[in-house]
């Protein structure tokens, strides 16, 4: 008996090594890049997310696919550029930016109701499946709302969430139309609740069924993304509970209203003080729930067995602070792509420490895929590599280039160098002496614009080559 206990002992480095591990993937939404503690803001209240931070790696130089909501999640579903997967714009409806509101009916033949992700891509719990994983999502899908497109039929076994790219945090509902689902089927059940709340309880749910199993847990929260009300006040900024709201008692002595300009007609909107302090409340809020989360996978001992992620959508939009940043959510200035990112994988990657690698989100399908030991279909070509030699400081990121397009606008980073061309401006910068894109060196340079553009160019023949994916390409 004590020779076999002592021989069991003996294997459970080696069946604890062989063990897949979980993952816990957190997305904020719109949050600034100086919007976390352990970013370097001395207002924002985030400890768990800073707690996080002090367990596993910072990276001061990551980048998203996109500078906005939809193919940004795309793209890190898929590990492909939003060119390459299809979803390269926006799957939202504009009549509500006039201040229209659906009529019953109305609603169901717009593109919000009928566009989505092209059904043959192939997402990330679809692969991992493949490796005996349960995935749930909780939170904000935002890939297309027929059946055919959401979660459940893109490889998830579990979702609860909003099907669009934004809500009212606690009616549900986008500029009127109710926007939350459980699984394949629309619910109002928890309608009046305040959402992150619900998507916490739900990730919560999932944890105590499933942590005894290999699980891939998504949890996309829409904090601190601006209210989708048709009301003005609400319109004007995220949503956040009182009790986290008086946590900024600055904020809130200064927080009231003031006449703006909605819909082109003068309205009665929050004045600065009040759409920063519901900004910042609903990031505490989100990284309470992430606290919730984190603690249970101590609780379950398996906090050394999960691979923990955190990072925003895009850059900080609505009240956020992006400093040093130039720009914002929607734009091609390192304020709109470059987002902060935390990983923790206990044993696997130094903890406390801070990587400024070129790395991007294209690089977490196939990071997670390895790690996993999950198979990969055929003839797919991923955008990204296996980063966790970089994240454990044994190599150099292979990553030389990045490129975006929104439309007509273009960006491209090729080394330290970055190159805009939008409307909200043009240049080429040095990121090693201009973080914040202040000096243009287009005309002190002119050959490594040349070589920018051409880079570019060369990145747009590829995508354009590739076998074309709906909803917005013509094949």
């Amino acid at each position: 008996m004590q020779r076999s206990l002592v021989m069991l002992l003996a294997l459970l480095p080696l069946w604890l090594a062989a063990t897949p591990p979980n993952i816990l993937l957190i997305v904020s939404d719109d949050q600034g890049f100086r919007d976390l503690g352990c970013f370097g803001s001395h207002e924002v209240k985030t400890p768990h997310l800073d707690r996080l931070a002090k367990g596993g790696v910072k990276l001061t130089s990551f980048y998203v696919a996109w500078p906005a909501c939809t193919p940004s999640r795309g793209a890190l579903l898929t590990g492909r550029y939003p060119q390459r997967n299809g979803i390269y714009d926006m799957i939202r409806n504009e009549a509500p930016d006039y201040g229209y509101k659906y009529k019953p009916g109305q609603y169901e033949a717009t593109f919000e109701r009928i566009g989505g992700m092209d059904t043959r891509e192939v997402l990330l719990p679809r692969v991992l499946k493949t490796a005996g994983y349960t995935s749930g999502i909780f939170g904000k899908w935002d890939l297309g709302v027929h059946k055919r497109f959401l979660p459940l039929a893109r490889g998830f076994d579990d979702f609860y969430g909003f099907v669009n790219t934004g809500i009212d945090y606690y009616t549900h509902e986008r500029y009127g139309v109710p926007s939350m689902y459980r699984n394949n089927s629309p619910t109002i059940a928890d309608k009046g609740k305040y959402c992150t709340d619900l998507f916490e309880r739900e990730s919560v749910r999932f944890l105590k069924s499933n942590h005894k199993k290999p699980f891939f847990l998504y949890v996309p929260f829409n904090a601190p993304h601006g209210a989708s009300s048709l009301d003005p006040i609400i319109r004007s900024g995220a949503q956040a509970p009182e009790k986290f709201k008086k946590l900024y008692p600055a904020l809130l002595s200064q927080a009231g209203t003031q006449t703006g300009t909605r819909y082109g007609k003068p309205a009665t909107v929050r004045n600065r003080a009040a759409r920063r302090l519901e900004f910042v409340g609903s990031i505490t809020a989100m990284d309470a729930a992430i606290g919730r989360l984190l603690d249970l996978l101590d609780e379950y001992k398996i906090a050394n067995n999960t691979i923990v992620i955190f990072f925003s959508d895009n850059g900080g939009g609505g009240a956020a602070d992006n400093a040093p940043l130039r720009g914002r959510k929607g734009q091609m200035f390192e304020g709109g792509i470059r987002v902060p990112c935390i990983i923790r994988w206990p044993g696997k990657i130094p903890a406390a420490t801070t990587s400024n690698e070129f790395l991007t989100s294209l690089e977490i399908f196939p990071m997670l895929r390895v790690a996993t030991g999950a198979a990969m279909p055929a003839n797919i070509t991923l955008d990204g590599f296996d980063m966790l030699p970089v994240l454990q400081g044994k190599k150099k990121s292979p990553r030389k280039e990045m490129f975006w397009q929104r439309r007509l606008d273009k960006g491209a980073r090729v080394g330290h160098w970055k190159w805009v061309e939008s409307s909200r401006g043009n240049g080429l910068f040095d990121l090693r002496t201009d973080l914040s894109e202040k000096r243009d060196l287009s005309k002190a340079k002119p050959e490594i614009l040349k070589i920018m553009k051409a880079r570019f160019a060369n990145w747009k023949k590829e995508m354009n080559a590739a076998e074309p994916r709906g909803p917005f390409r013509d094949y």
